[in-house]
């Protein structure tokens, strides 16, 4: 059954926040089952594409994106980016302190694929996408209604 969803996107990079005009997409019923793991994939692919290295998923950066997403889904939290500098706080006292650090979130009833092109065709997330990190965290959680809200979180370590 194909229905109609809106997809939200936001970007954050250092308290600067960038919003992005919701648009439609037409999307089937979406498997979420290792979709974070699928979203890396197409994020590497980019990246790679562009000369870029390869981003390692870190499992703390992983656990703060999906608490991010659940308390979005569960409207605990609006959709965006409150609580980023907490996330990346706690996230540097598990695994030392880091030089730069971004966050990208969406929702809507969408694939890994779909929502990483609508991250890639919205200058601030390719921004946080392409950015000088190598380390990242994905997290979903889906709402009642089945829309999936997404988060990744980008870490660069200090030296």
């Amino acid at each position: 059954m194909l229905s109609l969803t809106v997809m939200g996107l936001l970007a954050c990079s250092h308290n600067v926040f960038v919003n992005t005009t919701p648009s439609a997409a037409v999307t089937e019923e979406v498997n979420t089952s290792g979709i974070e793991k699928n979203i890396l994939y197409y994020i590497n692919e980019h990246r790679k594409s562009v000369g870029l290295n390869a981003l390692t998923m870190m499992q703390e950066a992983s656990a703060k994106a999906a608490e991010h997403s659940a308390d979005m889904a569960q409207r605990r939290t609006g959709f965006g980016h409150e609580g980023f500098e907490e996330r990346v706080k706690y996230i540097a006292a598990r695994t030392g302190a880091y030089a730069a650090a971004a966050e990208n979130v969406a929702y809507g009833k969408l694939s890994a694929k779909q929502v990483v092109e609508g991250w890639l065709n919205s200058p601030g997330h390719k921004k946080n996408i392409e950015g000088n990190y190598t380390f990242t965290g994905i997290g979903i959680a889906k709402d009642d209604k089945g829309t999936i809200f997404f988060t990744q979180i980008f870490i660069r370590k200090q030296s």
